[in-house]
C-alpha cells in the first residue's frame, strides 16, 4: 500500500514539473516572438524610464572624454597651479596630514545600541538645505553611499546615509542629485570630521556624481588595519563592537526602488547609525595601544595618529575614467585569451571568432555607453562566446544562443533581476548582431560610427540623454587614430589589426606576471609601522630570526631589533603607504610594467645609498603610458646632452685590444682630432655583413673600402673572417644578438663572450619594459663589450676610459653597466659631473628634475600617498 502511495506521488510531481517546464518553453516562445517582431524597429528606452534620466546634468558623462574635476574660484590656490585637473582640496588636505588633528572628542557621548523606528527621509532641496545647516554645527558626523551599477555604464550613488549623535538622514540622491552640490561646503570643511569606514570607493563615487571631496576623514577601516584586527569588514565590527547582526546581502539590492523596503531602509541605517560608536571604540583602543607600548609621553598619540593620517590619505585620490586604446578592446582580450585559445592557433576558425569577438565587444561597449546600462546587462562574455564559436545565421538561432547561454551561466544577470535574457538592448538592436556575425555590416573601424549614427543620428532609433549627448561630438576623436582612407582600406585595417595584435602580444611578454605590491607590514618592535615590503623580504627577516610574525593575512612582522631609522625620522611618508598594482597614471589594473622615473643610464652610476632600497622613483605604467613616459624621457635626454655638453650615443668605436697600442689615438681625441679614432658601429656592422656575405663577388675597389671600414675598428691590422663575425656583434643588444644567432650569421662561439651581459639586461626585464633597442632597431647604438678572445681584460687601460675619452666620441670600455641602456658612458659622465661640481645636493636637484619631466608627461592621477617631485 505504501508503495502505491508513494509511486502516486512521484508520478504526480513528473506530471507538474513536465507541465511547468512546458509552459515556460511555450511562454518564452511567445515572448521571443512578440520581442523580436515587434521591437527591432524601436527602442526600449521610448517606453522605460529609468530613474537616472531625469538628471538634467552629469558631471561624468559616456563619453571618451576625460573627467574634469572641481576647480575653484580662488585662483591663487596652489593645488590649481599644479594641476589643471587636480585635487580642488590638496592644500587643506596636506596640512591635515602634516599637523593631523586628533581631538576626537565629538566622538564621547551616550549611545543607544538600539535602532529606534525614527529617522529622516531627505528628498527635497529645502530638507537637504536643513541637514546642510544641522551638519555645519556638529563636530563630526557618520557616512555611508550604496550605489547602483546594473543598470548603468558607470554607475551612480542611489543614496547617502548621514548620522549623528541624535539622528539617521537617508538622502535620496535620485531625486536631489542636481542638488547634492549643498553639502558640498560641509564635507569639504576640515574643521568636520567625517567618519567612514572603507572609504576607498566612497570618496570616488562623490566626486564622480556631484563633486564633493572629503577633507578630515576618520576610516574605522584604517583604524582596524593600524590595530591589526583578525578582519576590517563592517559586519565584523558591528557584531563585534555593537553585537548587531547585518544581512550584506542586501548591498546587492535595486537602490533604485522608491520606496525603500522596510529591510533596505535598517540595512541602510546600520551602516551608519553605529559608526559614531564604533569609531569612538577603536579610538580609545588605538590611545591605549600607544600607552602600553610607548616609553615616553611624546608617542602616547602615535596609533591613533597613524590611523588619521591613513584615513585622510585616502581624500586625495581622484576619479578618474577608465580608458581603452579602442572601445571594448580590453574585454576582446581578455575574452580570447580566456575562451578561444582552445580552438587553435592559427585555424581559419578561430581567426574569425577572435574577429568576431572583436566586433561583438566593440560593439557591446558603444551600445552600453548609448543606453548607460552595464556591459554585462547589455550582452554576457558567456553570450559572445557562444555567438563567436556558433555563429548562428538567423535572428531566432541568435536569440536562442544568447538565452540559452545565459539561463546556464549562475553570474548572469538575470538571476538578481525580473527580466530574462536577452535583454533588452539585445532585442531592439537584434539586427545589428545579425549584420556582424554574417559580415553584412562594416568592418571593425567604421562599425562603430554607422552604429552610432543608426543610434543617435537624425533619425536614430535610440533617445538622446544627458549620459550619450556628448558621444556624438567627441567619437570623431577618439576614432580619428584608427580610421583607415578610403584608398587602401584593407591594407590599413590589416596594418591596424597587426599593430593591435603586436602591442597584445607585448604586454603578454613584458607586463609583469604577479602583483609586484604585496603590502606586507615590518613593525618596529614598538608596534610602529616601518614599511610595506613585499613577501620575500619578510622571509628574510622570518629565516634569520630577526623578526617574528604578528599577522598572516597579510602577513606583517615585528622586528626583534632596534632598527637605524625610522620614516618619521627622515620626514617621509612613502614607505608607509600601501601600494596598488594598477598603473600610477590612468590606473589600468590589468596589465603593468615596472617604469624607472630615474633613467638607468643615470641612476646605475649614484653613490649606493642613494639608490639602494630606494623604491619612490620606481612605479607602474600600463603600456600606453608607459610608452608617453619613454618618449618624454627620450626627448629629455637629448636636453641634457646639449646642456652638459656631453653626447648622448657614442658614435665611434675601436676594438679594446688594439686601443692598447694607440694610444696616439687616444691623444687625438683629448685635443678634438677624435674623427679618425675607430668607426661608427652602423657602418662596422654594415661593412662586416656585406663583407661575408658577397665579399668574394663585389668588385675589389669597393670590397677594400669596406675592409678599411673594419680595420679601422682593429687598428689597422689585418683581418679574418673571425673578426668579421666579431664585428657584427658591436653595439647590439642582448636581443639584437640572439636575433642575429637565429639567422645564423654568426659562431654561438663569440656570443657567449657577451652572455653575461645577457643575463644581466635578461633578469632587469622582468616585470619591466624593454630597453630602447628592443622596442627599437636603435642604429645609433654604440656600446660595445669587451671584444677580446677570453673575455679577460689586459690592464687598467684596457678596461675603461678616463673622463677625456668618455667625452669625445670613441668608445672603449668592458664595464656591462654602462651598456644597459645604450647611453652608459653619457650617464656616467653625468652623474660625475653632478657630484664634483654640487655634491649629492646636485644628484637630488636632477632627480627631481626627472620628477618633473614624468608628471609632465604622464599626469598620473594613482601615485601612492607620499610621492611627491621634492622627495629626498
Amino acid at each position: 500500500m505504501e508503495v502505491r502511495e508513494k509511486a502516486k506521488i512521484v508520478i504526480t510531481v513528473a506530471s507538474l514539473v513536465a507541465v511547468t517546464v512546458l509552459f515556460v518553453a511555450e511562454y518564452r516562445r511567445r515572448h521571443r516572438k512578440k520581442q523580436t517582431s515587434s521591437s527591432l524597429s524601436s527602442c526600449y528606452l521610448h517606453s522605460e524610464l529609468k530613474s537616472q534620466f531625469g538628471f538634467k546634468r552629469v558631471l561624468a558623462d559616456n563619453s571618451y572624454s576625460e573627467f574634469k574635476h572641481l576647480k575653484l574660484d580662488d585662483a591663487s590656490s596652489s593645488s590649481l597651479e599644479k594641476s589643471s585637473n587636480g585635487h580642488p582640496y590638496e592644500t587643506e588636505i596636506t596640512v591635515l596630514l602634516e599637523n593631523p588633528k586628533i581631538e576626537f572628542g565629538f566622538l564621547r557621548g551616550e549611545y543607544s545600541l538600539e535602532l529606534s523606528d525614527s529617522y529622516v527621509w531627505v528628498e527635497t532641496e529645502l530638507q537637504l538645505k536643513e541637514l546642510a545647516e544641522i551638519l555645519a554645527k556638529e563636530k563630526g558626523f557618520a557616512v555611508d553611499t550604496e550605489q547602483h551599477s546594473l543598470r548603468s555604464f558607470l554607475g551612480f550613488t542611489a543614496l547617502i546615509q548621514i548620522s549623528t549623535h541624535e539622528k539617521d538622514f537617508l538622502v535620496d540622491t535620485i531625486a536631489l542629485h542636481d542638488a547634492m552640490s549643498i553639502l558640498r561646503p560641509v564635507f569639504s570643511d576640515p574643521n568636520i570630521c567625517k567618519v567612514f569606514h572603507g572609504a576607498d570607493n566612497d570618496v570616488l563615487w562623490l566626486q564622480r556624481d556631484f563633486h564633493i571631496y572629503v577633507v578630515n576623514m576618520f576610516d574605522t577601516a584604517k583604524a582596524c588595519e593600524v590595530l591589526s584586527k583578525p578582519q576590517r569588514s563592517l559586519a565584523y565590527l558591528l557584531e563585534t563592537v555593537c553585537g548587531v547582526a547585518t544581512n550584506k546581502l542586501l548591498q546587492r539590492e535595486d537602490w533604485r526602488q522608491r520606496p525603500l523596503s522596510k529591510e533596505m531602509v535598517q540595512y541602510a541605517r546600520t551602516d551608519a547609525h553605529y559608526l559614531l560608536y564604533i569609531a569612538d571604540s577603536l579610538t580609545a583602543e588605538l590611545k591605549q595601544l600607544a600607552t602600553e607600548d610607548s616609553s615616553s609621553p611624546n608617542d602616547r598619540f602615535h596609533f591613533l595618529l597613524e590611523a588619521s593620517r591613513r584615513s585622510n590619505m585616502t581624500c586625495l585620490q581622484l576619479y578618474m575614467k577608465e580608458t581603452e586604446d579602442f572601445p571594448g578592446s580590453a574585454a576582446a582580450s581578455s575574452i580570447i585569451y580566456r575562451h578561444l585559445n582552445g580552438h587553435g592557433d592559427n585555424s581559419t576558425v578561430s581567426l574569425n571568432a577572435e574577429e568576431l569577438v572583436r566586433k561583438l565587444c566593440a560593439w557591446r561597449d558603444l551600445m552600453a555607453r548609448i543606453h548607460d546600462e552595464s556591459t554585462r546587462y547589455v550582452l554576457s562574455d558567456q553570450a559572445i562566446v557562444a555567438l563567436a564559436c556558433k555563429q548562428p545565421t538567423t535572428t531566432e538561432e541568435i536569440y536562442d544562443t544568447i538565452a540559452h547561454t545565459d539561463l546556464a551561466t549562475e553570474s548572469s544577470p538575470s538571476s538578481s533581476s525580473s527580466v530574462q535574457s536577452p535583454y533588452p538592448v539585445i532585442c531592439s538592436h537584434l539586427g545589428d548582431i545579425y549584420e556582424m556575425i554574417l559580415e553584412k555590416l562594416a568592418k571593425l573601424d567604421d562599425i562603430l560610427p554607422v552604429v552610432l549614427t543608426k543610434c543617435l543620428g537624425t533619425n536614430g532609433t535610440c533617445p538622446i540623454s544627458v549620459f550619450n549627448y556628448s558621444l556624438l561630438v567627441n567619437f570623431k576623436t577618439k576614432l580619428s587614430s584608427h580610421s583607415a582612407p578610403k584608398q587602401n582600406g584593407h591594407k590599413n585595417f590589416k596594418q591596424q589589426f597587426t599593430r593591435k595584435a603586436s602591442r597584445e602580444l607585448f604586454v603578454k611578454k613584458f607586463s609583469c606576471k604577479a602583483p609586484v605590491y604585496h603590502n606586507c607590514r615590518i613593525y618596529a618592535n614598538d608596534g610602529r609601522l616601518l614599511c610595506y615590503c613585499d613577501k620575500r623580504k619578510l622571509e628574510w627577516y622570518l629565516n634569520r630570526g630577526l623578526a617574528k610574525l604578528v599577522e598572516e593575512n597579510p602577513p606583517a612582522i615585528m622586528l626583534l631589533f632596534e632598527p637605524k631609522g625610522r620614516p618619521e625620522d627622515e620626514g617621509n611618508d612613502f614607505y608607509i603607504q600601501t601600494k596598488r598594482n594598477i598603473c600610477v597614471g590612468c590606473g589600468e589594473g590589468k596589465h603593468y610594467l615596472r617604469y624607472r622615473i630615474i633613467p638607468s643610464c643615470y641612476r646605475v652610476h649614484f653613490p649606493e645609498h642613494l639608490k639602494s632600497h630606494r623604491s619612490h622613483d620606481i612605479v607602474l605604467l600600463c603600456v600606453d603610458c608607459h610608452e608617453v613616459a619613454h618618449a618624454a624621457a627620450e626627448r629629455y635626454k637629448k636636453k641634457i646632452a646639449t646642456e652638459f655638453g656631453i653626447p648622448l650615443f657614442v658614435r665611434r668605436v675601436l676594438d679594446s685590444k688594439e686601443a692598447q697600442g694607440t694610444s696616439s689615438l687616444v691623444e687625438d681625441e683629448s685635443t678634438g682630432n677624435s674623427e679618425d679614432a675607430g668607426v661608427s658601429p652602423l657602418h662596422l656592422r654594415s661593412a662586416a655583413m656585406a663583407l661575408l656575405r658577397h665579399g668574394n663577388r663585389m668588385p675589389s675597389s669597393r670590397r677594400e673600402e669596406l675592409l678599411q671600414t673594419v680595420k679601422m675598428y682593429y687598428g689597422g691590422r689585418d683581418i679574418s673572417e673571425e673578426d668579421l663575425e666579431k664585428a657584427l656583434l658591436i653595439g647590439l643588444s642582448p636581443h639584437e644578438r640572439r636575433k642575429l644567432e637565429r639567422k645564423k650569421g654568426v659562431s654561438v662561439k663569440h656570443s657567449a663572450e657577451v652572455a653575461g651581459i645577457d643575463k644581466q639586461e635578461d633578469e632587469n626585464n622582468d616585470g619591466e619594459a624593454p630597453t630602447d633597442s628592443e622596442k627599437i632597431m636603435n642604429v645609433e647604438r654604440s656600446t660595445v663589450a669587451d671584444d677580446s678572445g677570453d673575455g679577460t681584460s689586459e690592464g687598467d687601460g684596457a678596461t675603461e676610459l678616463n673622463d677625456t675619452q668618455c667625452n669625445g666620441n670613441m668608445l672603449h670600455q668592458q664595464n656591462s653597466k654602462l651598456s644597459l641602456l645604450g647611453h652608459g658612458p653619457h650617464g656616467k659622465q653625468i652623474v660625475e659631473y653632478l657630484l664634483r661640481e654640487h655634491g649629492e645636493d646636485g644628484v637630488r636637484d636632477f632627480c627631481q628634475r626627472w620628477r618633473k619631466v614624468f608628471v609632465d608627461a604622464v599626469h598620473p592621477r594613482h601615485l601612492p600617498g607620499g610621492w611627491n617631485v621634492s622627495h629626498r
